[in-house]
């Protein structure tokens, strides 16, 4: 289920059943409840469903014809007089639609298929003449077990994730991101992190802190960028006193301030090359020395560091050393681009709206945190975030400050409407795979086009509710459904 459908306790149902009353009769009944419902005609259609949508339950008829030819998961293909096609659709959910269950609709005479069946994963089966009232509570019941599961796997994941306060991962992309950091931080190997700028970075280096071994220890942040050698070696390894004019007394770097700890270096690609071997010495030996002394002192610290820049080619210019970058490059992780994760968008905007009315109030108990609308939402959720989540929460902070300051009547709740978004962001095209570019002029461009960007956006937007989707694009289901055939879009 996607988010707005579970919220809503609403199950995404796929009828396959060759009898278009038939179906239409089944999808009636169970849309009476809140179920949002995909009606095909053959196992073929189904197959390609399960290819592109995404399903909590599956009904399908048992016995049904099917197109010539139509291929499943695995390569096998369904006959031309179609067989027990139900039980292709059965195998086909199993490997396209592991979380969904699925229902075999049977005649009286097949019910020994039906029960067969079970032990390919089925969830039950039901006889026609169907009792619409035994249907509806069958589908129910399978919904229920989906969500439960869905449930059960999100705590987990919650309580897996309690180190990585701060972040959001909803997509798949920063979720394998997490999965691999929760993986390696309880070792010592060095990690590093790489990504735009206003992606994170700092977020996940401190997540590797926290979930390691070393997080009763101290984590110590380092900003490489914007600093000369002698700062910098003054900064990482200290000195002691009578090293330079100043230096009053002895001062530990942040290598020695984080023993038994985590340091941090942001920006490494930005790291002057003289710099660059002291800091290897001291990632092989272990040893720092102070500036102004040659006594070498023993650090035991974890290392991560983090570059927007492409370090492998910085190595290839000469302007970063080959055999510290396989010394800091223990794991790598890439951090996606906001634009390549937008299904995180919405709630990072929910997170930014709360944190930042909480400041503008004067106490806890007086904040008022606006709702956004669709249409904000959706217009945030498109823009291509050059900047990514430091500019996103930059965004929002404005338009709260915005939505707060305005005079409304009394009792009335503020929502941050398109009125409240900047302008840059406001009239900004979506970037989109088949654009010229982000932020590229409509002019000139089809109908048709737009129109399937649009219908692409909005998708994305719903998590792929497509019910949800077409009352925020004004048409109705049948129009969306018909639209994503003619445009190929799943």
């Amino acid at each position: 289920m996607s988010n707005v459908t579970r919220d809503q306790a609403r199950a995404q149902v796929l009828i396959v059943e060759d009898e278009p009353d038939h179906a239409d009769v089944m999808a009636e009944s169970l849309r009476k409840p809140g179920h949002v419902c995909t009606v095909v005609t053959s196992a073929q259609e189904a197959a390609e469903e399960l290819r592109g949508g995404s399903f909590d339950v599956i009904v399908t008829d048992l016995r049904m014809p099917a197109s010539a030819g139509a291929v499943m998961p695995g390569g096998g293909a369904i006959a031309a007089d179609g067989g027990d096609a139900g039980l292709h659709v059965l195998r086909a959910a199993r490997t396209l639609q592991p979380a969904a269950e699925t229902i075999l609709v049977t005649a009286h005479g097949d019910v020994p298929t039906a029960r067969a069946a079970f032990k390919q994963g089925a969830y039950d089966f039901i006889q026609k003449p169907l009792d619409l009232e035994v249907f509806r509570n069958l589908v129910n019941r399978a919904a229920e077990t989906v969500l439960l599961r869905h449930q059960n796997s999100r705590l987990t994941e919650e309580v897996e994730n309690a180190g990585f306060a701060g972040i959001v991962a909803t997509s798949e992309p920063m979720r394998r991101v997490l999965r691999t950091i929760r993986t390696v931080a309880p070792s010592n190997i060095p990690v590093l992190i790489t990504g735009e700028s206003g992606t994170g970075k700092e977020l996940l280096a401190a997540a590797v802190h926290r979930n390691s071994r070393r997080a009763s220890g101290r984590y110590a942040p380092f900003n490489c960028a914007g600093q000369s050698d002698s700062l910098l070696e003054d900064a990482l390894f200290g000195h002691v006193r009578g090293a330079f004019t100043g230096a009053d007394k002895d001062r530990p770097g942040v290598f020695e301030y984080a023993d038994a700890g985590t340091v941090f270096l942001d920006e490494i690609g930005d790291m002057p090359m003289p710099m660059q071997a002291k800091l290897l010495r001291v990632l092989e030996n272990g040893e720092v020395v102070r500036l102004g002394s040659n006594e070498p002192r023993r650090v035991d610290v974890r290392f991560v560091s983090a570059t927007n820049r492409d370090l492998r080619h910085l190595v290839q210019q000469g302007t970063f050393r080959d055999d510290l970058f396989f010394r800091i490059n223990g794991t790598h992780v890439h951090v996606p681009a906001l634009r390549e994760r937008r299904e995180d968008i919405p709630p990072l905007v929910a997170l930014a709206v709360d944190r930042f009315a909480n400041q503008l109030a004067t106490s806890p108990a007086q904040a008022v945190v606006p709702s956004v609308s669709d249409g904000a939402m959706m217009r945030l959720t498109a823009y291509h975030w050059p900047g990514n989540i430091r500019q996103l929460f930059n965004v929002v902070q404005n338009t709260v400050v915005q939505c707060l300051g305005e005079g409304r009547p009394p009792g009335e709740a503020p929502v941050i409407e398109l009125r409240h978004i900047p302008d840059e962001v406001r009239a900004d095209s979506p970037a989109d795979d088949d654009a010229p570019h982000a932020g590229a002029s409509l002019a000139g461009t089809s109908l048709e086009h737009i129109e399937k960007r649009a219908i692409r956006e909005t998708l994305r937007l719903t998590n792929g509710n497509r019910e949800h989707a077409a009352k925020l694009l004004g048409i109705g289901e049948r129009t969306l459904y018909r639209k994503l055939k003619d445009y190929g879009l799943r």
